[in-house]
C-alpha cells in the first residue's frame, strides 16, 4: 500500500469539488501539497485549512508557459493529479465552437502540458506517481455530450499509453473514472443524474485507489458496468439505449 507521509505531489484543479475534496485526504495523509488553479484566492484559502503543509501554485493549464514556470517553481515531485476540468452540456446541433475548443483544450491537452511538465524528472529518477481523471463519459461517445465526452476519452487513452509504455518501470500512472460528482459542473445539468455521489465521496474511492498498485477504477462501480460493458455492445444497440434528442 503506497504511503504519502512526506510525499510533494501537484494537485492540478485542486480549488472545488473533487480535487478539494481529495487535497484534503491526502494532505490527511501526511502529503505536502502544491495546489494549482486559475483562482489563487480559493487556492490560498484550501492551503490555510489543510491539517498539513500546502502552497497555492496558481496556474493555467490552457497555457504551457504559465504550467512549465509553476512545475519549475514546484520542483521535483514525488506525484501529479490531475483534476482540472470544464464541462458545457451540448449536442451538437447547439455546437459552440469557443466552449467546445476550451473543453479539449483544458481537459485533454491540458492534462499533457502538466504532465508534460514533470515526467522527464520522474523517468529520470525512475520513480513517481502519475494519476489522471477520467470520466464514465469517456468510454463511448454521448449524446449532448460534444467536446466533454471526446475530451475525456482522449485523457483516458492517453493515461492507457503511459501506463503501457511505464509498467514495470519505477513510474506508476494510474487512471480514476468517475460518473456524475455533485459539483458546479454538473449544475448544469438539466436531466436526471443516477448514482450522482458527494465529492467527498467521491474522493475516497479515488484515494483508495490511489493507494493501490491498479492501473484503473471506475465508479459508482454499479452504473460504471453499464460504460464499460457498452463497448461492447453493437452501434445499433448502445446508440437506442444512448439516444440524443431529435
Amino acid at each position: 500500500m503506497r504511503r504519502f507521509d512526506g510525499k510533494r505531489y501537484w494537485l492540478v484543479g485542486a480549488s472545488e469539488g473533487l480535487g478539494r475534496a481529495l487535497a484534503h485526504r491526502m494532505s490527511s495523509a501526511g502529503a505536502e501539497l502544491y495546489l494549482s488553479a486559475r483562482n489563487a484566492d480559493a487556492l490560498q484559502a484550501l492551503a490555510d485549512e489543510l491539517p498539513g503543509k500546502a502552497h497555492a501554485v496558481p496556474v493555467d493549464v490552457g497555457d504551457s508557459a504559465s504550467v512549465r514556470a509553476a512545475a519549475a517553481g514546484i520542483g521535483d515531485i514525488d506525484g501529479l493529479v490531475f483534476l482540472a476540468g470544464v464541462y458545457w452540456p451540448m449536442p451538437a446541433q447547439a455546437w459552440n465552437p469557443d466552449e467546445v475548443e476550451a473543453m479539449c483544450d483544458i481537459n485533454f491537452t491540458g492534462a499533457a502540458r502538466a504532465v508534460g511538465a514533470v515526467i522527464g524528472q520522474m523517468v529520470g529518477r525512475d520513480e513517481g506517481h502519475i494519476v489522471l481523471t477520467g470520466s464514465l463519459s469517456g468510454f463511448r461517445g454521448l449524446p449532448g455530450a460534444i467536446g466533454y465526452s471526446a475530451s475525456k476519452a482522449g485523457l483516458m487513452a492517453l493515461a492507457e499509453s503511459m501506463y503501457a509504455d511505464l509498467r514495470g518501470t519505477g513510474v506508476q500512472v494510474q487512471v480514476a473514472n468517475p460518473g456524475f460528482i455533485r459539483t458546479r459542473l454538473t449544475d448544469k445539468n438539466d436531466f436526471t443524474m443516477p448514482f450522482i455521489m458527494e465529492p467527498d465521496a467521491a474522493a475516497r474511492v479515488m484515494f483508495e485507489h490511489m493507494t493501490t498498485d491498479r492501473f484503473k477504477t471506475s465508479f459508482p462501480f454499479l452504473f460504471s458496468l453499464l460504460f464499460r460493458f457498452s463497448q461492447f455492445w453493437p452501434d445499433w444497440l448502445y446508440y437506442r439505449v444512448f439516444r440524443g434528442k431529435a
